[in-house]
């Protein structure tokens, strides 16, 4: 793993917050750099290929959802890892950004500690990060099919790493703890964001729905409750 710092393109209009998450990002070790529109972001990701880019959705010029497309839709930008910043009652947008393939997302006002958090899970998937060292808290299941590593944040199904976003690893995580018990989606919004993140249930729907596929074969272990949420089947968790 290399030693370089990791580049990161903050794309946000309002200085004040722009300048805080530019605090954060280079005390954690990362290099910074802002812009405040999504036209001049555009441009300057495709002359600079940063490792990551925090985007704003409310922008000037062209919307984040708009510049998200984009980066997606190129064959040079579309592996660069995008985490969403959003407002309070932005949820379809949240929405919208996930399906371009946004790989996670803050709400205003966000904790500079979570936002730093996401932004470092974000970089170890993406192999730019270090690892965390060699943990044994795992948990097994599905008779050794997967296994969710809480150290690591990483998930393995039938022997090979899954990539989940922080909120969908944060899901599976919480819903595992307990198989067979069933979760409200206001309780998994609570558990994976905080008591004080108001999100619609179609978030949590397609975060599902997302998880559902990268599981695969497996993805029937997440049971849907009609009319309540959801549960991990009961009688999977296993002994190490």
């Amino acid at each position: 793993m290399s030693n370089a710092k990791a580049q990161v393109l903050i794309v946000e209009d309002e200085p004040e917050i722009a300048e805080l998450i530019e605090f954060h990002a280079e005390r954690a070790g990362m290099q910074a750099r802002k812009v405040h529109s999504g036209r001049i972001a555009l441009d300057v990701i495709k002359r600079e290929k940063p490792d990551l880019i925090v985007l704003d959705l409310m922008l000037p010029d062209l919307d984040g959802l708009e510049v998200c497309r984009k980066l997606k839709q190129s064959e040079d930008t579309r592996t660069i890892p995008i985490v969403m910043v959003t407002a309070k009652g932005e949820e379809a947008d949240v929405v919208a950004g996930i399906e371009l393939g946004a790989d996670d997302y803050v709400t205003k006002p966000f904790s500079p500690r979570v936002l730093m958090a996401r932004l470092r899970n974000v970089l170890r998937r993406a192999g730019i990060a270090d690892e965390p060292a060699p943990t044994t808290d795992r948990m097994v299941l599905l008779d050794g099919k997967l296994i969710i590593d809480l150290d690591r944040h990483e998930v393995m199904c039938e022997g090979r790493k899954t990539d989940l976003t922080l909120t969908e690893f944060g899901i599976l995580h919480y819903l595992a703890s307990r198989p067979g018990f069933v979760r409200t989606r206001d309780q998994i919004i609570s558990a994976v964001h905080g008591k004080s993140t108001v999100l619609s249930s179609r978030t949590v729907d397609v975060h599902i729905t997302a998880l559902r596929r990268k599981l695969g074969s497996m993805a029937e272990c997440v049971e849907t409750v009609r009319g309540v949420g959801y549960r991990f089947s009961e009688g999977t968790r296993d002994e190490e």
